[in-house]
This record gives C-alpha cells, structure tokens and sequence, in this order.
C-alpha cells in the first residue's frame, strides 16, 4: 500500500477531528472530569496535539512514562483545526521551501501554530517510510483550542493499555481492529499549500 509520504490521517467527523495528548494524571483526569483543560493546565506554553493514536502511542510509551501516563482524545471542531492549519508555520527551516533561514524565523515566531512531520509509527511502534502530522499551538491558538475548539476529551488509557497488551501477545490482528479508525484529512493538502508542500 503506497502512502503519500506526508498525509494527515485522523479520525474525524463531518464537524469534528480527534487529536491525542498525554499528562500526568493530575491534569488528564480533572480534563476529563471537567470537559475541558483545568487551571493547572498551562496556556502560556506550547502545547502539541497529534491526529495519529499510534504516533502518541510511541510519545508516551503506551501511557507509561512519567507525565504521560493519562492519555486523551481530544475531539476538536473542524474549523478550529483548519484555522489552525491554515496559520502554521513550518517547525523546521527548509531550503528551497523559504527564502533563507532569517525569513523562516520571522514566520516561525509570528505563527501560532507550527506543523511538523514525523515518521507513522506501527503496533511496535517502529517508524514507518510515511509520516504523520504533529501540530504545536502557542498564544493564540491555545487558548482557541482550550476555550474554543474543544468539543470533547476523553480517556483513552485503558484502549492504549488494552491495544498494547494484544501487541505483546503477538495478536496484531486482535490489536489493528482496536484502533481508532483514521481516515486521510481531505482538505489537508489544500489547508497546508502556503507552507510549499
């Protein structure tokens, strides 16, 4: 199967997207519990949100590691998601795509957002020859995406566990049909264009 080398897939709606992220329980059950992120959650950092559960899945080591262990699906508004898209900046200089590095600076500090590429990842978690989207919001747009965006956040722990335990087990048929089912981002492409492919 011939994947684009870069696509964003996600599972995603007519009106909504789901992205991933993961905290320390402190913050990812009182999110959950609260619908929305609580006042111990930072908006003055950058915060990263990734469309592909396999991708946070090597992030976060199946929700193992420390400050990592609660992992959530955000479910964000498509319009939200496109905004956002739509004023990303590339996280990286690439020759050829900007003018020269200082140029890319400038963009990269105006932006508040930032795209980055970075191999998909398969049930053990080893990188594949395609990549997946991450996507960093700072300023603006986190507080868009904290006040904003969010139409839902659940806990997906325990399908991160249980998919992880199917992989040890060598069930990897068992383990695929857990997975959330992500489709390609149709309008990704069109969304990114300003970034020069």
């Amino acid at each position: 199967m011939n994947e684009p080398q870069r696509e964003i897939r996600a599972a995603h709606t007519e009106s909504t997207i789901t992205v991933y992220q993961a905290y320390a329980p402190e913050i990812g059950l009182a999110a959950v519990r609260e619908g929305r992120f609580p006042a111990a959650w930072k908006r003055d950092r950058m915060t990263w949100i990734k469309p592909s559960f396999l991708w946070m899945m090597y992030r976060c080591g199946w929700g193992t590691k420390a400050g990592q262990e609660t992992v959530l699906a955000v479910e964000i508004s498509r319009d939200g998601f496109e905004w956002a898209l739509r004023h990303a900046c590339l996280s990286s200089y690439v020759r050829g795509v900007h003018p020269d590095q200082a140029t890319w600076q400038r963009q990269l500090k105006r932006a508040p957002t930032r795209v980055q590429w970075d191999p998909e990842r398969d049930l053990h978690l080893r990188p594949l020859p395609y990549r997946s989207l991450q996507l960093g919001l700072s300023g603006e747009a986190v507080r868009r995406y904290a006040d904003e965006w969010t139409v839902a956040i659940r806990d997906v722990t325990p399908l991160a566990h249980a998919v992880h335990a199917q992989v040890k087990a060598g069930q990897l048929d068992a383990a695929t049909r857990m997975l959330p089912k992500e489709q390609p981002y149709a309008d990704g492409a069109e969304l990114l264009s300003h970034l020069g492919g």
